[in-house]
């Protein structure tokens, strides 16, 4: 079926009080607008237009590649449809209109609203819904026999009509043609001076076409005008979204405690403790345990592994690898499987091989850790110069003492040792011992004299 799609994105959202444009407004990791595109396309139409205003540069770039209309001047959803003729152009068929500030409208529910639309042959359809608070909608009007007579908004409307309690959702299928022909005849004599879009309802009725309502879940036309009401739609997806993992086979342990962005995608058997954080495009493998008290973003976490208290970014982890806790691994590291990275440690940059250690209280940037190996606690890389990082290179098997300062550039031969205490800035044969410390030096009696000199 020949569909085309208007996203109406150009207000700036005076009530959420920020810089950014509110249909940018993230909700689990993406921006308002995105989810109202990505449901749209889930209805494959022919075309999708979003018309832009307030800030439209910023707009257009989050959108990339959405074919965009401009309203210059805010004059209403009216004018702000209109904008899009000449984009419509050639376009005959059915055009879906809805607002990008209504992100929880379901694919389901705009396809009842195409199907009423092409089986009844209405002049156009609309969804609504029943609240117990309708403030700030529009109200349905309707005929003794039940028909849609009328949609008036809240200011233009009186006690009785604000009593009621069917709400217009602001989401339409119109016919292209009937659609901006009714546009032409609408006036703003009202207490905005705007072009409404619900007036296009009246204009069909006066000309004898038939409206029909398609209501559905209150809860899926939400409109996002204020912090609170974003914050309550992010409630409402996020549960939506552990609910979806749960059916899965995924466990969470206090699944309210835990926050997942859209693009994460979890397997089953996997574990989700109390207090984490999902986000980006993670992927955690099946049976994996992740958390309590833990971010991962951008990662990888492969089957069987265990992260505890930690923090991952742009990070990949093998399978069967044990990640913290109180640990921090920055972009472009590496735990292979088997690995296990401890207490205190963080990593940048950096590949920790099949079974090696980095029990606790070390850094390691710009390294590259071979099998097998096991660093010492205090061990740190010297990678960065003030110019320039340099890379470091410890291979299999070698074991690195306690509190060793590795200076890069330096490679630590396979099955080498290195003394605890050493500054190692050059480089280590395989299965040679480096110790790099001073001379130890012993006074006698120093502390007894030194005490005995105390006043007491």
């Amino acid at each position: 079926m020949k569909l085309a799609t208007i996203i109406l994105a150009a207000g700036e959202g005076t009530r959420m009080k920020s810089d950014l444009p509110k249909v940018l407004h993230p909700l689990a990791g993406q921006p308002m607008l995105t989810h109202v595109i990505n449901t749209c396309q889930e209805l494959e139409p022919e075309r999708i237009i979003v018309v832009v205003g307030h800030k439209r540069e910023e707009v257009i770039a989050a959108i990339g590649g959405i074919t965009t209309a401009h309203q210059s001047e805010q004059k209403g959803t009216g004018h702000a449809v209109l904008t899009t003729e000449d984009l419509m152009q050639g376009f005959d068929g059915p055009v879906l209109v809805l607002a990008g500030d209504v992100p929880l409208i379901q694919a389901e529910t705009l396809r009842s609203l195409l199907e009423v639309f092409v089986s009844d042959k209405p002049a156009a359809s609309l969804v609504t819904a029943d609240v117990e608070n309708p403030h700030g909608y529009g109200r349905i009007l309707r005929d003794r026999a039940g028909a849609v007579t009328r949609i008036i908004e809240e200011k233009e409307a009186d006690a009785e009509e604000r009593a009621i309690k069917e709400i217009n959702a602001g989401i339409y299928c119109f016919n292209s043609r009937q659609l901006f022909n009714s546009l032409e005849m609408i006036g703003n004599d009202n207490s905005k001076s705007e072009y409404y879009l619900t007036d296009v309802v009246s204009v069909l009725k006066s000309q004898g076409e038939t409206v029909l309502a398609c209501p559905t879940d209150a809860k899926e036309i939400l409109g996002v005008n204020s912090r609170a009401e974003l914050a309550r739609a992010e409630s409402i997806v996020q549960q939506g979204l552990k609910n979806s993992f749960m059916a899965g086979g995924v466990t969470f342990v206090m699944p309210e405690t835990t926050y997942i962005e859209m693009d994460v995608e979890i397997e089953n058997d996997v574990e989700i403790l109390p207090n984490c954080f999902l986000q980006g495009k993670t992927k955690i493998a099946k049976g994996a345990q992740i958390g309590p008290n833990t971010r991962i973003n951008d990662s990888v976490i492969g089957g069987g592994s265990q992260v505890q208290y930690a923090v991952l970014n742009g990070v990949t982890v093998d399978a069967k690898v044990n990640v913290g806790p109180f640990c921090s691994i920055r972009p472009g590291s590496h735990l292979m499987e088997g690995s296990k990275v401890g207490t205190f440690v963080e990593l940048k940059a950096s590949k920790v091989g099949p079974k090696s250690k980095v029990p606790h209280l070390t850094y390691l940037g710009d390294t590259d850790v071979g099998e097998n190996v096991n660093i010492g606690a205090g061990t740190i890389t010297c990678n960065y110069d003030g110019t320039e990082k340099h890379k470091t290179v410890i291979e299999d098997e070698a074991f690195i003492g306690s509190d060793t300062m590795l200076i890069s550039p330096v490679t630590i031969g396979r099955g080498a040792v290195t003394g605890a205490g050493s500054s190692i800035s050059k480089d280590v044969p395989p299965d040679s011992l480096s110790v790099e410390r001073a001379e130890q030096k012993i006074v006698h009696e120093w502390a007894k004299k030194r005490r005995a000199q105390k006043p007491k």
